[in-house]
């Protein structure tokens, strides 16, 4: 899907600048349209939907493992059919590439086109 995908988290350095709203913009766009910026929040959202509470759950465990693995954890609500995600780098307060390249990861756990038309 994108060369995110490819790249690994790197832990933020002290004082280190968030994304600027076109490397943002940029970013963004090498990910499913159902992501979004909340400029209010300084985070990244999306949120999945599913059939069931197992494939919920399997989504879940999933996306578990890409945070363990990334050591980039996101805020995330779980709900029977649903599972809402939000990124943003603390340590800086912001978004930073991690946000974008866990996103990215995550996009490859579902089995749906980019584009809904």
């Amino acid at each position: 899907m994108s060369g995110l995908t490819d790249r690994h988290c790197s832990p933020p350095k002290s004082g280190s600048a968030t994304t600027s709203s076109s490397q943002a913009k940029d970013l963004l766009a090498q990910l499913h349209a159902d992501w979004q910026i909340d400029n209010q929040s300084n985070l990244l959202k999306r949120d999945f939907l599913f059939k069931n509470f197992h494939e919920t759950m399997a989504f879940v465990n999933a996306m578990a493992w890409i945070a363990h693995q990334e050591d980039h954890h996101p805020d995330f609500e779980v709900g029977y059919k649903h599972c809402l995600i939000q990124y943003t780098t603390h340590a800086i307060g912001g978004l930073s590439e991690n946000d974008f390249i866990c996103a990215a990861k995550i996009d490859q756990l579902v089995k749906e086109p980019l584009d809904k038309s």
